[in-house]
């Protein structure tokens, strides 16, 4: 991991003696370091590295990623009915399922002919099935 050279670190402090910021002014004028990588691209690098083991489910020694063998476990955890695994393997594989809302347009009412006190009347009404 790579840490903030000394001198970063030095003027990072001397700027925050400068608080607070004027308007327009950046609290982090240093910002990052240059070259530094993105926590994604660290993770792909480290997925991304092989190694020879044995095959969990042929038995036979291959070269496999750590992305291999994770998946590998993850296989063997849905097979051992865990549903999170199982779930998080199909949405990798097929995506996850999107939730469809059915819209139905509604129908006006032209309620101008009845009183106030009959729409109160009719929207106190009982209307459950055993409502005689």
């Amino acid at each position: 991991m790579q840490t903030t050279p000394r001198i970063h670190r030095k003027k990072m402090n001397e700027h925050n003696l400068k608080k607070p910021w004027k308007k327009g002014e950046s609290g982090n004028p240093i910002g990052r370091p240059k070259g530094s990588k993105n926590r994604s691209t660290i993770a792909k690098l480290w997925l991304g590295t092989s190694q020879n083991v044995k095959n969990p489910i042929t038995g036979e020694m291959e070269t496999m990623t750590q992305e291999d063998l994770i998946t590998l476990s993850q296989i063997k955890k849905a097979r051992e009915e865990d549903t999170a695994a199982y779930r998080a393997l199909m949405d990798s594989a097929y995506g996850s399922p999107v939730q469809q809302i059915e819209e139905t347009q509604m129908q006006q009412i032209d309620l101008s002919e009845y009183s106030a006190e009959d729409i109160k009347e009719f929207l106190n009404k009982d209307i459950s099935p055993d409502a005689d």
